[in-house]
């Protein structure tokens, strides 16, 4: 009779992967969208943008980040909702991200639309995003 090893996977909650987003939210609005893209993203990330074909290499992302992120822009979001799948590998988000841009009179305008992201557990525990894409068009204030 041998022994039978069987193993456990432990799923973390989606609550886990909603605070993940949330973080990754807060690092945008603290050191700019692309620095706290850069802390997050997976090195297989693809990124699906309006106008562009979908960019999945990591020159392509930094090329784009850099070239079309002006500083008077901070991107925030925040999770309406989270799922992780049964295997605890993948999961993925979505909700309501904000753009809020300072004006050359000083002003804030503000323009919101939705986003979902999808985020793979790596081999050290850590969520990584592997997937972006947002659209544009709830509205402006």
């Amino acid at each position: 009779m041998g022994i039978l090893i069987t193993s456990l996977v432990v799923v973390a909650p989606a609550q886990d992967l909603k605070q993940v987003e949330r973080d990754f939210s807060a690092l945008s609005a603290k050191s700019g969208f692309f620095n706290a893209m850069k802390a997050y993203m997976d090195d297989s990330l693809v990124l699906l943008r309006t106008g562009h074909a979908p960019i999945a290499t990591q020159a392509g992302i930094a090329k784009y980040l850099e070239s079309g992120w002006p500083t008077n822009m901070v991107l925030t979001w925040e999770p309406s909702f989270a799922d992780i799948a049964a295997s605890g590998e993948l999961g993925y988000t979505y909700g309501i991200y904000t753009l809020t841009t300072k004006q050359t009179d000083g002003t804030l305008s503000t323009e919101k639309g939705t986003y979902v992201s999808i985020w793979k557990l790596n081999n050290m525990g850590q969520w990584k995003l592997v997937l972006d894409t947002g659209n544009e068009g709830i509205g402006k204030e």
